[in-house]
């Protein structure tokens, strides 16, 4: 039953719709100061990026590197960058995701 002959408590409304924007918030700046790794090669070639999906370093190991092969280091190196954005999108899914739901899946957010 909603108090006030059916009309919505505007405040508590105005309330929930602030928590809600402070709760993403606080998982948006989670997923900025998380790291996940991605690799590829057998762990030849290893991305880092945030949560949000910065590039944050690439460690690429000696036997990765053959001069006369530049094309298949290029590769390694998207599929480790590639695997990382993965490992981030999943992590941005079961931090955002919930929020989204919570937010009747509002048009126009990126999860």
């Amino acid at each position: 039953m909603i108090p006030g002959g059916g009309q919505p408590d505007m405040q508590q409304l105005l309330q929930q719709a602030q928590k809600m924007q402070q709760d993403l918030a606080s998982a948006q700046q989670e997923l900025a100061e998380t790291a996940v790794e991605g690799s590829a090669g057998g762990g030849l070639v290893k991305a880092t990026v945030s949560g949000s999906g910065e590039l944050q370093g690439l460690v690429i190991d000696p036997k990765a590197v053959d001069p006369e092969d530049t094309e298949t280091l290029a590769d390694l190196v998207l599929a480790a960058v590639r695997d990382a954005n993965g490992v981030a999108a999943e992590l941005q899914q079961q931090k955002l995701g919930p929020l989204a739901q919570g937010m009747g899946g509002m048009p126009g957010l990126p999860f």
